[in-house]
């Protein structure tokens, strides 16, 4: 089985874990974009944000993670129709995993969602190997998250296509076999909801964080 680390909500009621951690088996990157900003403040979670606005993400293959507790509060956001699918938890708004569909077989699991904190995920996963987007970032952007990286775009394609050729896929923390539709709720906001997250967001925002947007959570 390898190295296990244990993820969990901010106030504990979603449990998970992720088997066969370590850094040769994940892709660890820095995301500036402004859908990844835009989705913290959606949610209320804009302090999981660094100073320039960046999600420290861990990708890792779908099959090695699994939710252990707080199934019945886990639900999915998509920004727009073709968006990212963001999972968060309904108890505590906390991001859980971002995931394409099952044909692109990554889930990414922001860092501050695993236990022991930023010094165990070092531990674990290694530090980031890149950062990417930064024509996003809030003030300056971060040396090295702009332009073109061939060496950080050649791991993560080879990372998604190692775990798809591995039937590492399969089980999915978010989509059901059978038919690959999602497991948990999922809500897609409209072209006005996300248009009204957009000020919040990099490189240069104009509305201040905070009660601007209030936290999403899936009505009962």
């Amino acid at each position: 089985m390898g190295t296990q680390i244990g993820l969990r909500c901010r106030c504990g009621e979603v449990r998970g874990v992720v088997t066969n951690a370590a850094p040769t088996a994940v892709n660890r990157v820095v995301c500036y974009c402004d859908d990844c900003q835009a989705f913290m403040h959606r949610v209320g979670r804009a302090d999981l944000l660094d100073v320039h606005g960046g999600t420290d993400i861990v990708q890792v293959a779908p099959a090695s993670l699994s939710f252990v507790q707080g199934h019945d509060k886990i639900a999915g956001l998509r920004l727009t129709p073709k968006g990212l699918y963001r999972w968060h938890t309904t108890c505590c708004n906390s991001p859980v995993g971002n995931s394409l569909t099952p044909a692109v077989p990554f889930v990414g699991i922001a860092v501050q969602a695993f236990d022991g904190g930023a010094s165990r995920v070092d531990e674990v996963f290694g530090k980031p190997t890149g950062a990417i987007l930064g024509k996003y970032a809030i003030g300056e952007a971060p040396k090295g998250s702009t332009g073109f990286n061939p060496s950080l775009i050649l791991r993560v394609i080879g990372k998604v296509l190692g775990w798809r050729l591995r039937g590492r896929t399969w089980p999915h923390p978010f989509f059901k076999r059978e038919t690959n539709a999602p497991i948990y709720p999922l809500t897609v906001l409209s072209q006005g909801e996300r248009d009204a997250l957009r000020p919040l967001c990099g490189p240069r925002p104009t509305a201040p964080a905070g009660p601007r947007v209030a936290p999403f959570t899936i009505p009962p």
